[in-house]
């Protein structure tokens, strides 16, 4: 399987990543405990590495995480775990905590993340969506503040517009912390949106 850096984080995982949305999803093969370990243990001795999961996947919150935990208990050293937090559009038990950008909610999430996965450290972990109610210094320093206390290695965004993501990138600029390292967006034949407007373009400057 052929490997390759995520961005400027340092990180090498297969170019063929697994998404975990499915896992724990009601009428999927890996609806169940058994399913979801099956694909997992399929994938990673395909030579797959990297896995991208998010605290909403999974049917019911955090049960995509919860059904990887299993796996990872005993193939941690082999996989790169990648999982989300902040869908806007979406009603979390952490939303007392406040807005989804919020240095508050962001670290309720991750404590939340690596106690279903069952890790020690996530190795990426991306914003799900922009939060325009929170200013984007505010979100990244958070995120900055995570790596430092290790609890994630390194940190991305997805869905950002071209001017989210250029904004991101002057502000962390300016207050000398890492800039998001990852840009995850909707690329296939179906749907080339991201090279029509710009923002796989803007990814690749970054």
């Amino acid at each position: 399987m052929e490997k390759r850096t995520l961005g400027h984080s340092g990180l090498t995982a297969s170019a063929v990543g697994l998404g975990c949305n499915n896992f724990g999803r009601a009428g999927t093969v890996t609806q169940t405990q058994q399913g979801t370990s099956a694909v997992l243990h399929a994938a990673l001795d395909a030579g797959v590495t990297f896995f991208d999961t998010a605290d909403i996947y999974g049917g019911t919150w955090g049960l995509s995480e919860t059904l990887m935990a299993e796996v990872l208990g005993s193939r941690r050293s082999e996989a790169v775990v990648a999982t989300k937090f902040g869908h806007t559009a979406v009603a979390t038990p952490l939303d007392d905590r406040g807005p989804k950008g919020s240095s508050v909610y962001i670290k309720a999430a991750v404590d939340a993340s690596l106690s279903r996965l069952g890790v020690e450290v996530i190795d990426l972990f991306q914003q799900h969506m922009p939060d325009p109610s929170v200013p984007i210094e505010e979100t990244l320093e958070a995120l900055a503040e995570l790596v430092v206390d290790g609890k994630i290695r390194a940190y991305g965004h997805s869905q950002f517009s071209v001017e989210q993501l250029r904004a991101a990138d002057r502000a962390a600029a300016a207050m000398g912390v890492a800039p998001f390292v990852t840009s995850q967006d909707e690329l296939s034949l179906a749907s080339r949106t991201v090279e029509a407007d710009g923002r796989l373009a803007a990814a690749e400057e970054a």
